[in-house]
């Protein structure tokens, strides 16, 4: 409702026309951080991992495994949740999505981290692990080495099959 003219108004307090914004312009990503022809499962750079949203939330799903991974002798839990975590992600970004604990669980089984691992897994994940919690190369050699088709499986899947391990991690 207008105020009457012969009341008087302060200048902050009077009515003010309405400021139209433009229609916004067409937009491009062609920004250097522009992710530009990413799909799900796309393959980057070497060494550059794999993009997928919110990946930083699969420290704190690998907080739950603490005490639960079945370690070797001279192995730490820093190691193994380091060199876990790249599959996991890897994982996760496979299906665009953000990682959730199956994908840590499936990471943790196909390394052998679970109960009732065969010991050959266990000689062969030793030195690949070994310092990961410190060397991102040493990370990204753990990813890489599990293919896509063990990523998709489930971890019950993986479990059952990890008496043929050699079939689920390349190299």
């Amino acid at each position: 409702m207008p105020q009457p003219e012969y009341v008087p108004v302060r200048a902050s307090d009077e009515v003010r026309p309405v400021e139209r914004l433009p229609a916004p312009k067409h937009w491009r990503a062609d920004r250097p951080g522009d992710q530009r022809g990413q799909r799900p499962g796309a393959k980057g750079a070497r060494g550059m991992g794999v993009p997928g949203p919110d990946q930083g939330y699969a420290l704190s799903l690998a907080r739950r495994f603490e005490g639960l991974l079945t370690l070797a002798e001279g192995e730490s839990q820093e190691d193994a949740v380091a060199g876990c975590l790249g599959v996991a992600l890897k994982r996760a970004s496979l299906f665009g999505r953000a990682p959730v604990i199956h994908d840590l669980e499936l990471a943790f089984v196909l390394w052998g981290y679970a109960a009732d691992s065969p010991a050959d897994l266990v000689d062969y994940r030793r030195p690949l692990f070994q310092g990961a919690a410190h060397h991102y190369w040493d990370q990204r050699v753990i990813a890489d080495r599990v293919p896509e088709a063990s990523l998709r499986l489930s971890p019950e899947e993986a479990h059952a099959r990890l008496s043929a391990w050699r079939q689920l991690i390349s190299g």
